[in-house]
């Protein structure tokens, strides 16, 4: 079973409510499984560790569907107005 582990920066510019960071992953299949997350230590150019923390509580994470041999994107959507950029982690899985 393939897999891995990496890390990304979406990035919500001057503020918006949706950011999405396309992560490159030459060895996923199409039938692959991709997660993402906040760690609440993580940080950012933009925002500190207490600021990850936070995050998931105006803010959801999804990944798209994988294409193989490419990668595929995480999509962030807030209920309010984020600005900059943030850490997010991810897995995926065959």
């Amino acid at each position: 079973m393939a897999g891995g582990t990496g890390s990304a920066t979406v990035d919500f510019g001057a503020g918006s409510n949706e950011a999405q960071v396309s992560v490159a992953v030459p060895e996923i299949l199409a039938t692959s499984k991709a997660e993402s997350w906040v760690m609440g230590d993580d940080f950012s150019s933009d925002h500190t560790a207490a600021d990850h923390r936070y995050f998931p509580v105006f803010a959801s994470l999804t990944c798209g569907t994988p294409t193989a041999a490419v990668g595929f994107t995480i999509y962030a959507r807030s209920t309010e107005k984020l600005t900059g950029a943030w850490t997010v982690r991810y897995v995926w899985a065959d």
